[in-house]
């Protein structure tokens, strides 16, 4: 809590209130992933959750519907095609359905989760990535343009995809001279800003394979930095000072060579995780190993960074998936939920403002990003930059029919209807088409008639 003259700062969040859910309506028997790797090994996305589990023999992944609640059998069927384990899996940003996983044996799978979920074990991706030389742990989908995906692996690459036709469109090469460690794009998806083990913090441009800026030694620690883009254009890392203790800080991009502020919390060795709403501007930091989820409100006063509260538990987090905003209940003021990671266990953890009217409280709920993309993988490639298209909570999210054909029943990801905002081309014409069809037609029997010499 933050004092100013005296005064409480005024805030609606001020009171967010964190709960973990009844133990009936977790999941039991989930064999969390052992790997060492510091990610949040699971995401949610309104129909969906994924968390990568242990194996025997290759990389697996369980994907279970949201409602899904309670013990889950050993027979379960998982997404079970990768050679190697499972480092990282991301769900699409435009189509429920759609995730995407990186594992150690060096590819990214895009896979189609059938509506209901799995009925069978599914082993054959729709497509695969293959770029990287080394194990692949970090993915990022663009927030507004369709198709378009960013890797990042141990071979110190970053990689950006059409998953539409499998193909890589920007490779970065020299940017990082040792291990990435984290990767953000921005609000428009224009520039991302990446962490790395030689401390430095970068932000880069993919289409034009340059780093703008650079902050050598954004954290003086060894251990592993996050960051992640804010709404307004500010950075926000994680990371550790020299004397162990964890820290954040809040950088200008217009100057990083002091950041805005900086807090030292603990002297924890876990790795922070942050995991930012763009809507409400709060960052919740979940450390591995931790029994806590700290979360922040930034805003343009100082101290910038306001800590809110903390959520403590007796259980340590293995990872946790944050809930994409469409899928939180408005009815119960329900701004964020997680679901944490224990080691046999997912538990749904809800942050909820108290409220006593039954209405629809617009002032928690602006409005956020729904499935329709702004752009088209090309119109990226080709320049143009858009931030997503907001929809409205109110009365709850409901998802319209998508205009943009993804991978369902079709081998590729890519549309071919163009639904960018400025596009101009118009729809076909019933009518036309028609009378084109009977034209083709006439055309053939003519042809025909002619030949039999008729």
């Amino acid at each position: 809590m933050s004092f100013r003259r005296g005064v409480v700062r005024q805030s609606k969040f001020r009171h967010v209130f964190a709960q973990a859910w009844k133990a009936e309506h977790c999941l039991d028997d989930v064999r969390v992933s052992r790997v060492t790797w510091d990610g949040p090994l699971c995401a949610a996305n309104p129909t969906f959750i994924a968390v990568v589990i242990e194996a025997g023999g290759g990389g697996t992944f369980l994907v279970l519907p949201l409602a899904k609640s309670g013990r889950v059998d050993q027979n379960t069927p998982t997404v079970c095609g990768h050679a190697a384990p499972v480092l990282d899996v991301q769900w699409c940003p435009h189509d429920d359905n759609v995730i995407a996983s990186a594992s150690e044996d060096c590819t990214v799978k895009i896979w189609q989760i059938p509506d209901g979920g799995l009925t069978s074990p599914m082993s054959e991706a729709v497509v695969t990535l293959e770029g990287h030389s080394k194990r692949v742990g970090i993915l990022a989908w663009h927030p507004s343009a369709l198709n378009i995906l960013l890797t990042a692996g141990c071979d110190n690459v970053l990689c950006v995809w059409d998953v539409g036709t499998g193909e890589m469109v920007y490779q970065l090469n020299d940017a990082h001279p040792d291990l990435i460690y984290s990767v953000s794009w921005n609000r428009e998806g224009s520039v991302l800003c990446t962490t790395c083990k030689d401390k430095a913090l970068r932000v880069i441009d993919p289409r034009r394979g340059t780093v703008l800026k650079v902050r050598e030694k954004a954290h003086e620690g060894t251990r592993p930095m996050r960051a992640v883009f804010l709404a307004d254009g500010k950075i926000l890392t994680t990371g550790f000072s020299r004397m162990s203790e964890r820290q954040l800080a809040l950088w200008d991009t217009k100057d990083l060579s002091e950041p805005v502020v900086t807090q030292e919390m603990d002297t924890s060795n876990g790795v922070l995780l942050p995991f930012y709403d763009p809507d409400t501007n709060m960052v919740y930091l979940c450390g591995k190993g931790d029994c806590t989820i700290r979360y922040y409100e930034v805003t343009d006063e100082s101290p910038y960074v306001h800590f809110l509260s903390l959520y403590s538990s007796k259980e340590p987090q293995r990872g946790a998936g944050f809930l994409s905003k469409r899928g939180v209940d408005v009815n119960k003021c329900e701004i964020a939920r997680f679901y944490k990671l224990h080691e046999r266990k997912v538990e749904p953890i809800s942050m909820t403002v108290p409220r006593k009217s039954d209405l629809f409280q617009g002032d928690l709920y602006p409005d956020t990003a729904g499935l329709e993309p702004a752009l088209l993988a090309e119109d990226w490639i080709a320049g143009q930059d858009a931030p997503p298209i907001l929809v409205s909570l109110s009365g709850g999210y409901t998802a319209p029919p998508s205009k943009c054909s993804t991978l369902r029943g079709r081998p590729k990801l890519l549309s071919q209807t163009n639904t960018s905002p400025t596009s101009t081309t118009a729809p076909p014409n019933p009518v036309a088409v028609e009378m084109e069809k009977n034209e083709c037609d006439e055309q053939k029997r003519r042809s025909a008639i002619m030949e039999q010499g008729i």
